[in-house]
């Protein structure tokens, strides 16, 4: 038998990479233990609570919260790309109509392609840096248009133009219905996005950044970060955990609902997260939020925590299981009268903007990140077997 002799460099390593250090950033960290997130030097929540979607963009984009003169810049400027390039707008009626029941997020990554395609997107291994700063903005700013439209025209509306006079999580509202939003419920979910632009390396922004390493243009970035976040692990969450509130219906269902489902070894959607074992801080947030507005669905939701943590700590003792930021986030987004179909969308609308700090970095590194696999299948080589 022949030895690898490559074999002997391999380092073995958690499943799932977990907690294995990949490379260096300055966009922001994580940390679980004490239940806290930033974007670079700031609290992410405090953001959140304080600053607009445009000012924090602008701290991920150009590393420094803008002053008002910067600020006001940066959103005009910003909100003048929001408006579709004519071949982008022309195909989007048959993006959605072959996207069908897979919705809106769907859509967006042929869309995502067409704009890349449209606006003259180049690889960022042959741009310099702010070539590639131009091209992301134009990506982000153009993300709320491509799946407010895509979401209407897969329900046989027409598509609303975008509003420059408008703040980008007012003029998403807008696009989606078609009617200036509520202040309050714009407010709401400009805070459920800021809180959402970026929580380290998870699944989608790995790969954007693995994508942004071989040198891909922009787009290609974005559309294999929507198709990671498509999966019902990572960015589907919000609407299932809605749909355990409905399943539990009514207050005195909740306990025997529960038990059954930890019992049987299902998972409780909208509790629990791969980092965090302490409370999740934009779970807290959104709480608070929620409770604002207040109403039988917030009472109904913070009751069925309150069991829920209880049962889990009772029949899971020693681990910590809280809710996460996807629980509250759907309770967040009903109450501002998005649809279920449109809650991961949404948070895409949000972490586009992570993303794209994200391959901004990863594309200063030359470097390709190219792991390798223990293979352990059949002893190679064997011999082929002639045909017959």
């Amino acid at each position: 038998m022949s030895i690898n002799r490559a074999a002997a460099t391999l380092v073995d390593v958690p499943r799932g990479l977990a907690g294995v250090v990949v490379t260096d950033t300055e966009i922001g960290d994580v940390r679980g233990l004490e239940g806290f997130y930033h974007y670079r030097q700031y609290s992410a929540v405090e953001l959140a609570r304080s600053r607009g979607f445009e000012d924090v963009w602008h701290l991920l984009v150009h590393g420094q919260l803008p002053d008002a003169a910067q600020g006001s810049a940066f959103a005009a400027r910003t909100a003048a790309l929001r408006r579709l390039p004519e071949e982008v707008r022309a195909a989007l009626p048959a993006v959605a109509a072959a996207s069908g029941t897979s919705g809106p997020l769907a859509g967006m990554r042929t869309a995502l392609s067409l704009l890349g395609a449209a606006g003259g997107f180049r690889p960022v291994y042959d741009i310099d840096a702010d070539r590639r700063r131009e091209d992301t903005l134009a990506a982000c700013a153009a993300v709320p248009t491509l799946l407010t439209a895509l979401y209407r025209l897969g329900r046989g509306l027409e598509p609303v133009e975008p509003r420059e006079d408008l703040p980008y999580a007012a003029n998403y509202l807008y696009m989606l219905t078609g009617s200036e939003p509520d202040p309050s419920r714009a407010r709401a979910i400009e805070q459920y996005l800021i809180s959402t632009i970026d929580h380290g390396f998870n699944a989608s922004t790995f790969t954007a950044r693995v994508i942004a390493s071989t040198g891909a243009d922009v787009a290609a970035c974005l559309v294999g970060a929507v198709g990671a976040l498509s999966g019902p692990l990572h960015g589907g969450a919000p609407s299932r955990a809605l749909d355990t509130l409905d399943a539990i219906g009514t207050p005195d269902r909740i306990d025997g609902w529960i038990r059954e489902r930890v019992l049987s070894g299902e998972r409780i959607m909208g509790f629990g997260h791969a980092i965090y074992r302490t409370e999740d801080p934009r779970s807290r947030m959104l709480r608070e939020i929620a409770e604002g507005f207040g109403g039988p669905r917030v009472e109904f939701a913070v009751e069925v925590e309150r069991h829920v943590e209880a049962i889990l700590a009772e029949l899971k003792p020693g681990r910590e299981l809280h809710t996460n930021v996807e629980f509250y986030a759907g309770v967040v987004m009903e109450l501002c009268g998005l649809p279920r179909e449109m809650f991961t969308p949404t948070f895409a609308a949000a972490r586009v903007v992570g993303w794209s700090a994200n391959i901004l970095e990863q594309a200063a590194d030359s470097k390709i990140i190219r792991p390798v696999a223990r293979y352990v299948g059949l002893e190679a080589p064997a011999a082929v077997p002639a045909v017959g």
